[in-house]
């Protein structure tokens, strides 16, 4: 029985929403002022604050998903070169076996001029000083890495009678690659200087940089385990000197004078590009006819860059190093002083020009008292009509033009004169053999003018000499 003196309780708030309407819609009466329908303490708990952080938490784990796609894509698409270049060497720059396999156990082209930004995949790029410039167009091939197994495969197992050369560095065999092309293989032997190790170093580097008609391609090579192996381009008619200085009886016919004068225009070219369209100059430091190749046209290229150094970027362009090279063939002031340059190898080249015009091998003790050394012997009768006719190798039978054997034989004398600093650059000579060699379309000419003081020695009759044009 409710107490008379208690107050009257207070009348349940207005729904906004009539009752029948509330039961269709299956919801709950409309709750009175402070009433709880949690049975617990406080008041109700408004939705928004539980909405809120949950969303924001997905939205969070949603930008986290997003940026870790972002980072993976992007390190796919990264270019594969430089991650072949770097699987190809090991943490001390030689070549050698990467975590998971050899270095030469991929054909894969990695070095050459395939590398993105300059950096041209190349396991010895950077070693020689060059600058960053971007490298030229590169060959249908480019450089390619093979294993000891191919190139073995490709020689017929190093076969005696695939012998084409041998040297002091080492044995260059006849092959032929897995694809069908003829190559030479040179089989470089490692001594306890490792000296063989350097010159495949530099070989590598400097031919998988430089790309002239004029030298001879590096295809690949092999750095597997303790075998260092160069692949080049095959030359089919052999060296310089197979046919200046053959074996007797003589096994082919001799050079006649217009291919002569083609080769002396090659090689020049070829020492022009090293000397002055290469940044910093390349010196070959071993100029001579054993590394003059012939190929199917007798057109020469130069091989054999073993022995290469940078040149200086000094104003005398001058380098101390050790005095290597081959006995005839080296220039006084290098070999008494071991201060290389580039006019070294004009001096080089100057006895490479004596053979062609002579026959003679630079050294013979075998001949008369004062004959021994060939340039000594030629340097005095290059200059007197009578007896320059006289010096001209026999093997010609006098199949010459007198002009273009003046010509020749005053470039000569210029390239072996004794004082550097009298030795025409090979752009001059380039320059005043051009007119002589007979030159065909597929020839092109040297960007570089001709210089009035050389062109009045060698007795040039236009001072304007064009590429193409007829000698008289």
């Amino acid at each position: 029985m409710a107490d008379a003196s208690s107050p009257p309780s207070p009348a349940p708030a207005p729904s906004p929403f009539a009752e029948e309407d509330l039961a269709d819609a299956g919801l709950p009466p409309w709750p009175a002022p402070g009433s709880r329908d949690d049975g617990g303490g406080g008041g109700r708990v408004n939705p928004l604050f539980t909405i809120l952080p949950v969303s924001a938490l997905a939205i969070g784990l949603v930008l986290l998903v997003a940026v870790a796609v972002i980072l993976v894509v992007t390190r796919r698409a990264r270019p594969r070169d430089a991650d072949a270049a770097g699987a190809s060497s090991s943490g001390d720059g030689k070549p050698g076996a990467s975590a998971s396999a050899s270095s030469c156990g991929s054909r894969n082209t990695r070095c050459g001029y395939a590398a993105a930004a300059g950096a041209a995949g190349c396991i010895y790029v950077g070693r020689l000083g060059f600058s960053s410039a971007p490298a030229p167009a590169p060959r249908s091939r480019g450089a390619q890495v093979f294993t000891y197994r191919e190139l073995e495969r490709a020689t017929g197992g190093f076969s005696e009678a695939n012998v084409v050369g041998r040297g002091a560095s080492g044995e260059v065999f006849r092959g032929r690659l897995d694809d069908g092309t003829p190559a030479a293989i040179k089989r470089l032997r490692l001594d306890h200087r490792r000296q063989g190790e350097r010159e495949f170093r530099i070989e590598v580097d400097l031919l998988s940089r430089m790309d002239s008609p004029y030298l001879v391609g590096l295809l690949g090579y092999c750095a597997d385990q303790s075998h260092r192996l160069l692949v080049f381009e095959f030359m089919p008619n052999g060296s310089l000197r197979s046919h200046l200085h053959p074996p007797t009886p003589r096994p082919q016919p001799p050079l006649d004078w217009q291919t002569r004068l083609g080769i002396a225009l090659d090689c020049a070219r070829a020492l022009e590009f090293l000397h002055e369209h290469s940044a910093p100059a390349v010196i070959h430091r071993d100029f001579n006819c054993s590394n003059v190749l012939l190929d199917h046209n007798y057109r020469a290229r130069v091989s054999d860059f073993g022995m290469a150094k940078v040149g200086s970027n000094r104003a005398d362009g001058q380098v101390v190093t050790r005095v290597l090279g081959t006995t005839g063939y080296l220039a006084p002031e290098y070999a008494s002083t071991g201060k290389l340059t580039t006019k070294s190898d004009v001096y080089s080249y100057g006895v490479v020009l004596l053979e062609l015009l002579t026959g003679r091998v630079p050294v013979d003790t075998q001949r008369p008292p004062g004959q021994h050394v060939l340039v000594s012997w030629a340097l005095p009768r290059l200059t007197n009509r009578q007896k320059l006719v006289q010096m001209v190798d026999p093997a010609l039978k006098g199949q010459f033009a007198l002009k273009d054997l003046i010509q020749v034989a005053a470039i000569a004398a210029m390239c072996i004169q004794t004082k550097a600093e009298y030795r025409p650059l090979m752009t001059d000579v380039v320059q005043s053999l051009i007119p002589i060699a007979k030159p065909t379309p597929a020839m092109s000419c040297s960007s570089t003018p001709l210089r009035p003081a050389l062109e009045h020695v060698i007795f040039m009759t236009s001072a304007h000499t064009q590429c193409g044009s007829k000698a008289s």
